[in-house]
């Protein structure tokens, strides 16, 4: 399975992005790593501490802004990794550059890439930002039955609404938004997994509540 995605990430061709000046405040990487056996690949992810003041305990690549010593957001995305869980520089191969996207904070664009584990990783947590770090197999993706929605409440310019997330449960772990979609649309592109989820839909709040 691994060396499956592997061969067809060749259709994202690894990218050293430089944001320009005006973009860089508002630019973003974010790691995907992917390791483990050939036939039962997995991906790391880590949860997000619970102090932080924006998306504590939520369930996110390592990653981060990009910052003015990074030549690239490449250089961005490993370096965020290092300092977030410990990653060695040497212990992965980066061999993709996924499309761009946009989490909840619309105004940040954010670059996935994907890199390859040469091995067991050896990771520790940076208790500053990360609650757990934690692996997940892509095979836990790949049933449709494990999909659930949760609703979420908001109110900004557009006013009060309800917006409608897909979301699958690994260890007691939600994994959605951003993270989730990544790693769906990757599969979809790279495994043929057929995985259709509603992002998201948008609904007026129930007054009767």
């Amino acid at each position: 399975m691994l060396t499956t995605i592997a061969n067809r990430l060749t259709k994202f061709p690894l990218n050293r992005i430089q944001p320009s000046s005006t973009a860089a405040p508002f630019s973003a990487a974010v790691l995907v790593i992917l390791g483990g056996a050939d036939a039962n690949p997995q991906v790391t992810l880590t949860q997000r501490a619970l102090h932080l003041n924006s998306h504590a305990g939520e369930v996110a690549f390592p990653g981060g802004m990009w910052d003015p010593v990074d030549r690239h957001l490449l250089d961005t995305a490993m370096r965020e990794a290092r300092e977030e869980v410990g990653l060695a520089a040497n212990r992965v191969r980066p061999v993709a550059t996924l499309p761009v996207a946009s989490p909840r904070r619309r105004e940040i664009s954010v670059t996935p890439f994907v890199a390859i584990a040469d091995s067991n990783l050896e990771l520790r947590a940076d208790a500053g930002e990360i609650a757990a770090i934690f692996d997940v197999p892509l095979n836990a993706f790949l049933d449709h039955r494990e999909y659930d929605y949760f609703e979420m409440n908001i109110d900004d310019e557009k006013g009060p609404r309800v917006i409608r997330f897909p979301f699958l449960t690994y260890n007691n772990y939600r994994i959605w938004g951003f993270t989730l979609k990544v790693i769906t649309d990757l599969l979809n592109s790279t495994y043929d997994a057929g995985l259709q989820l509603d992002y998201p839909v948008h609904e007026e709040p129930d007054e009767t509540d």
